[in-house]
């Protein structure tokens, strides 16, 4: 059992009984709980930027779920971020790389040419979780 093994480490490490770890499975544990997060943050900033490209580039089309969306998405990745600042740090990295994915999922669900929105992103990652 999983949760049993987590509790079986921690209390380990509690009573000072390192020598007992399970360094190897807890290595691969925390690695995966890393990645996991990245994964996380990448995909809420790629949601959150397709969204307020349509928000930006279609105002007509703007709508109470359309709203709803952004500040879901907003207020999620806000809150993984403000857990960790190398989260935050991370987001601020990949805004860049994340930018061309969102431009194409901004382009699909707006039926708008991907050439509509700038090349670059437009926006810094603070400005983009500015409720």
């Amino acid at each position: 059992d999983e949760v049993a093994w987590y509790g079986a480490m921690i209390e380990l490490i509690e009573l000072g009984r390192t020598e007992e770890v399970d360094f190897v499975n807890l290595k691969e544990l925390l690695e995966s709980m890393a990645k996991r997060e990245h994964r996380e943050v990448k995909s809420r900033l790629r949601i959150l930027l397709a969204h307020w490209l349509k928000w930006e580039y279609q105002p007509e089309q703007r709508t109470g779920s359309w709203v709803a969306t952004l500040l879901t998405q907003r207020f999620e990745l806000m809150e993984e971020l403000s857990a960790s600042r190398v989260l935050y740090n991370y987001a601020a990295e990949i805004i860049d790389e994340v930018y061309p994915r969102a431009v194409k999922l901004a382009a699909t669900e707006t039926g708008l040419p991907a050439d509509t929105f700038p090349a670059i992103c437009p926006v810094t990652l603070d400005e983009l979780l500015v409720e």
